[in-house]
């Protein structure tokens, strides 16, 4: 028995790092996943992998920053699995420049991938949460079980991190969203939580190469470690346990919350 069985869970950012970690750990827990990603290479490759382990996967190259392609998607999945129970909104990207460099281009970029992805995906699954949750709320008395709707935040929305003005506004707000949409959605048992990740070990934190547009400077990926208190780097699997955590019935009672993934991170959650 897994954990998941049965449901239908759709995961934006999916195809490489925490998404994909995620993904894949649902779909082995018995759930049927859309991998979601705007790169069809790495959205294919995640794709494939779940279903070379036996899993049930649809693939969307949907730029979700556009409300008719986050419809879109929410609708090919319906179609194909016939419900949606569970979103996890992780799509982010970073683009770091220091504030006084900053410009509304790289500001809008990544607010737009960050956050308006998550708003947009939320909104489109709607139809496929809040109205089953009300029927069943009108006929029965009661919603027939807890629906999810995750969000991946980060540490840094607290801390503030030089360089990365736009990316700790768009985080903070996913925060913000998530707790309306907790108590908006609370009356139809549909529980919506963050997951703060800490420093971990992805495309994004790697260490930054000459003329890249990701990653970390080596010297600040190696002050990085000495703050944290167990340690070592997280792996995108830390943080989708506890997405997994969240997206099943032992967090049933959970909502509203953010929950770090740090390592006991100082100066973190």
């Amino acid at each position: 028995m897994g954990r998941l069985d049965g449901k239908v869970a759709v995961i934006t950012g999916s195809g490489r790092g925490i998404g994909r970690a995620t993904a894949e750990l649902f779909a082995k827990e018995g759930a049927a996943v859309v991998v979601n990603d705007v790169d069809p290479e790495p959205a294919e490759e995640a794709g494939q992998a779940i279903k070379d382990a036996g899993g049930e996967v649809m693939v969307s190259t949907d730029n979700t920053v556009n409300l008719d392609e986050a419809r879109r998607m929410m609708e090919a999945a319906a179609n194909q699995f016939g419900k949606i129970d569970i979103v996890v909104n992780n799509a982010g990207i970073t683009r770091d420049k220091t504030f006084h460099n900053m410009d509304d281009e790289l500001w809008n970029f990544v607010l737009d991938i960050n956050l308006k992805t998550a708003f947009h995906t939320s909104m489109a699954a709607m139809p496929y949460l809040r109205e089953p949750a009300k029927k069943e709320k009108q006929e029965q008395g009661r919603p027939a079980y807890h629906r999810k709707v995750n969000f991946t935040t980060s540490t840094a929305f607290l801390q503030g991190n030089a360089g990365q003005a736009n990316y700790t506004a768009a985080k903070g707000a996913i925060v913000g969203l998530m707790r309306t949409l907790a108590r908006e959605l609370g009356p139809f048992h549909i529980n919506c939580n963050a997951v703060a990740p800490g420093f971990i070990e992805t495309r994004l934190t790697a260490s930054k190469q000459e003329g890249s547009d990701m990653g970390v400077p080596e010297a600040t990926r190696q002050m990085a470690l000495m703050v944290i208190g167990l340690g070592y780097y997280g792996r995108p699997e830390d943080v989708a346990k506890v997405h997994l955590f969240l997206a099943g019935e032992d967090a049933d009672y959970v909502s509203g919350v953010v929950l770090p993934v740090s390592g006991a991170l100082l100066g973190g959650m």
